[in-house]
């Protein structure tokens, strides 16, 4: 039986999810598809320069982890640019790890970065009644870090990414 794939943290969903060489109808493209985590971690390590020991430490795996999701995701965007394909950003192992708050006096909504402390009150009326927000209970960490996520809380977990339509069996 193969070990058990360990959810990664990941700050944001991308905003977006297809890159395509202009010109082109989508329908006549190879696609690469780039798990999020392979996202999270490029974007980590090339786009805000943490090393890839920090990035490890951002997404709870190890850094030999961050290093393969880094190379991986190198690798199928050269491969898209060099073969005009088009890249698909979706599925993996991961989990959201923002947490959204909302005040039950006032309304207001805002986000907690995962690792900072729950908010005592809220910042705009400064009421103690303040929860979850129900639309995102389940997906924040529990149990203090690493590989401690229970299984239903990482999205895609056991799932590769989808495939494409009339792809051979």
């Amino acid at each position: 039986m193969p070990r058990p794939r360990i959810c990664k943290r990941v700050a944001n969903d991308p905003s977006w999810v297809y890159f395509k060489p202009r010109g082109v109808p989508l329908r006549d493209l190879d696609e690469e598809a780039l798990l999020v985590e392979e996202f999270e971690a490029l974007r980590l390590v090339d786009l805000e320069g943490l090393t890839q020991e920090e990035a490890a430490n951002r997404m709870g795996v190890s850094q030999p982890s961050v290093n393969r999701l880094v190379a991986s995701a190198r690798k199928k965007i050269v491969s898209a640019l060099v073969n005009g394909r088009a890249i698909r950003i979706e599925g993996g192992d991961y989990m959201i790890t923002k947490r959204t708050f909302v005040c039950y006096d006032c309304k207001n909504e805002w986000e907690v970065p995962f690792g900072e402390p729950r908010p005592a009150k809220c910042p705009k009326c400064e009421s103690a009644n303040l929860h979850r927000s129900t639309a995102e209970r389940g997906f924040g960490m529990r149990g203090g870090g690493g590989g401690g996520a229970r299984r239903g809380m990482c999205r895609g977990l056991g799932r590769g990414p989808p495939r494409k339509e009339g792809a051979a069996e």
